[in-house]
């Protein structure tokens, strides 16, 4: 199987794998026929009581195959809501072959918690995370606009590429990692577009999730 990763713009990124050889049968997919969300966020900072804020808008193409979620806001974050479909077409309805697209379209991100750290207030304005499937293989791809306190991203954005958060004197306070990818082997991928992890200096444990994807290939 080969795979190829392709970037579109500085915050835009994308990978595809291609269909598995003639002749080859592929393994049981690891990866979920076809889902999409929001995000999440699972954090502490200091004694504070724990912040949870459970997947948003999740929706998948055995169903829900539509899903919203409206602005939610917790103690040092902001998700400020958003749409998600999964949906299948028939591409040929003599073989009954279809194809599927799972795709999370959010907005306002904001993450406050590191300010009380002397650290960055991050923002995202917009964000989607898609992941389509077909017979031949599977592509999943991410975008998003209006951001700040993240830097300047490479373009492309590399797999896991990692972006330190930082006091301004350089002391590390999280970790930004993003076009986080599992593909397995079988064709299927899992594609998350943002994930900060918080380092011991913040004074937080845990971490937060910015759009997240996976599809596997039509049987």
């Amino acid at each position: 199987m080969r795979s190829t990763i392709a970037g579109r713009a500085a915050l835009v990124g994308a990978l595809l794998l291609a269909g598995l050889g003639a002749g080859v049968t592929p393994a049981a997919a690891s990866n979920p026929a076809g889902v999409a969300s929001l995000g999440s966020a699972g954090f502490t900072q200091g004694t504070s009581a724990p912040i949870s804020i459970s997947s948003l808008a999740d929706c998948a193409v055995e169903g829900p195959t539509s899903n919203s979620s409206g602005v939610v806001t917790r103690t040092g974050v902001t998700f400020g809501g958003g749409t998600s479909t999964c949906t299948t077409t028939v591409v040929a309805p003599e073989n009954d072959v279809t194809s599927t697209k799972s795709e999370a379209k959010g907005q306002n991100f904001e993450l406050s918690a590191l300010v009380s750290s002397s650290g960055p207030r991050i923002e995202v304005g917009s964000y989607s995370v898609t992941c389509t499937a077909t017979r031949a293989g599977t592509n999943a791809s991410w975008t998003y606009g209006g951001a700040s306190g993240l830097g300047t991203l490479p373009s492309p954005v590399p797999v896991g590429y990692v972006k330190p958060i930082t006091k301004s004197d350089g002391t590390l306070l999280a970790e930004a990692i993003f076009n986080e990818q599992t593909s397995p082997g079988d064709g299927s991928i899992a594609l998350t577009m943002l994930r900060i992890e918080f380092a011991p200096a913040s004074d937080i444990t845990g971490e937060v999730v910015v759009g997240r994807t996976a599809c596997s290939p039509i049987r």
